[in-house]
Formats: C-alpha cells, sequence, structure tokens
C-alpha cells in the first residue's frame, strides 16, 4: 500500500468510541430508541497501528443509534492526510449490525463497516482507499475476540479482496478507577504484487485510562513489526510528504481527551 500506493488506513472498529468530548444531545423518549454522540482529541490517528494523519492531530466524532433489539446503526469521522489517502483529507465511517446475547456474561456481535474517504483524486493518486469490511466478534466479560473481512479491495491495494484482521482485546479495571487496555491484531492482506505475496504484519496496543473531571483521559502505547521490506507496508516506515520524512508505524505513546454525550 505504501511503496506502490502512497496510503494507509484507520482501525478502529464499530464499537464504543470512548475518550470524547462534546455537547448534550436532545434526549430520546423513554422506550427501544438509544442515541449517542462523541468527539475527541488525540495527538496521532493510528489505525491499525499505522499513522493516518502523518503522526499529526486528530479530532474524531461519531454518533451512535441502537434498539433494544440489538440492531445498530452508526456513523464515525476522523480527518487524516491527503497524501496517505488519494488526496482525500477525511474519513467518514458508516458501519450497522446485530449484537445479540449467547448466555452470561457471552455476546455476539456482527455486522458491516465502510470506509468513506470523501474528496479522494483515483485518477491522480491511482487507487480508490474506500473499503468495506464484514465483521464478527465474541465477547466474555473482559476478553473481546474479533474478526474483520474485506469484500472490496483492501483500501485500494491490487488482489487484495478477502483480506483479514483478526484480533483480540482485554479490559481490566484497576485501583483508583483507571482502565487496563491490552490489544493485539494480525493483518493478513490478500494478493501479490508482481509475483511476490503481500506482507501480513501486527500491531498491538497497551492504555491506560480514567475519567478526570468529566472527561475520559488515555495514554497508551502502540507498536507494530512493519518493517521497511514488506512488500506493501513497508513504506510506512519511510513515508514522505512534502520535506518532511516520518516512520508512521514506529512505537509511539497516544494522548486522547474526550467526552461521550
Amino acid at each position: 500500500m505504501f511503496k506502490e500506493f502512497d496510503m494507509i488506513k484507520r482501525l478502529t472498529k464499530p464499537a464504543a468510541f470512548a475518550l470524547t468530548l462534546g455537547v448534550g444531545l436532545p434526549a430520546l423518549a423513554d422506550g427501544p430508541h438509544s442515541l449517542t454522540g462523541n468527539l475527541s482529541f488525540t495527538n496521532d490517528y493510528r489505525y491499525r497501528g499505522v499513522s493516518q494523519t502523518f503522526k499529526e492531530p486528530a479530532i474524531q466524532g461519531g454518533l451512535d443509534y441502537s434498539h433494544k433489539s440489538g440492531f445498530y446503526l452508526g456513523t464515525w469521522a476522523s480527518n487524516v492526510s491527503e497524501a496517505e489517502l488519494a488526496g482525500a483529507n477525511m474519513e467518514w465511517d458508516f458501519y450497522g449490525g446485530y449484537n445479540a446475547s449467547l448466555g452470561k456474561d457471552l455476546s455476539l456481535n456482527v455486522g458491516g463497516l465502510y470506509y468513506f474517504y470523501p474528496g479522494k483524486d483515483k485518477a491522480t493518486y491511482g487507487f480508490d482507499p474506500n473499503t468495506f469490511e464484514l465483521y464478527a466478534g465474541v465477547t466474555w466479560k473482559w476478553l473481546n475476540v474479533k474478526y474483520s473481512h474485506t469484500t472490496t479491495k483492501w483500501f485500494g491495494v491490487p488482489d487484495s479482496t478477502g483480506s483479514g484482521y483478526l484480533e483480540a482485546n482485554a479490559t481490566f479495571t484497576l485501583p483508583g478507577d483507571f482502565t487496563l487496555g491490552l490489544h493485539y491484531g494480525y493483518q493478513a492482506i490478500a494478493g501479490s504484487q508482481g509475483g511476490v505475496k503481500n506482507d501480513d504484519y501486527a500491531d498491538w496496543k497497551v492504555s491506560l485510562s480514567k475519567e478526570l473531571m468529566g472527561f475520559n483521559v488515555s495514554l497508551a502505547y502502540v507498536d507494530t513489526d512493519i518493517k521497511s521490506t514488506d512488500s506493501v507496508m513497508g513504506g510506512a516506515k519511510n513515508f514522505t510528504k512534502g520535506s518532511k520524512t516520518r516512520d508512521l508505524a514506529d512505537a509511539t505513546l497516544l494522548i486522547s481527551i474526550g467526552k461521550s454525550f
């Protein structure tokens, strides 16, 4: 994606977008419907371990609707680096799915997520980053395991339809109302380029968060095992924008602050 197609992509899953900041929404009448929103600030937007903002700050926010039956819809957006994502400076996600209880402390979440980049310029950059993923995840108490599968090209990489991302996430409550988060993910990129199979990579994250004065504050360590010789993601290790060159997949500390409403 980088050596041949200067672009990278975001994370996240359609789930609790914690670390958010905002003003209140009109309350829904008591009933089966729920509407929540969020707005957050972070010093870098990392998607599956790789910066989407050229290691610069991001403002992010979204809206989520859910029904007591388990069905939900949502949208989420963030600024991104146009140099990485076909000239687009915004990522706008749309998702929907179904949450089902499988018994005590066990639940299933299935759905789809569309990554949309308004303003992208395929003619100039040579690729279309818009991507659709189907996902399924199981949560038991403090542990979540989830798999995401692309039904389109993986953010514009040729011959990459059917790429998959497997992740495990664990959350623990610590003394002092701190929350410890642990994440490990493995991105398998389908296909090959010039007869060379696309390299897979892993990412991991350790975070510590706490609510302070009504705001959610988080500090996280993020890293990947991407190498400069990797066939697709190698370019992220030495990515140039204008006169600046940065390693977009190196270890870093993320600071986020926000509030849901």
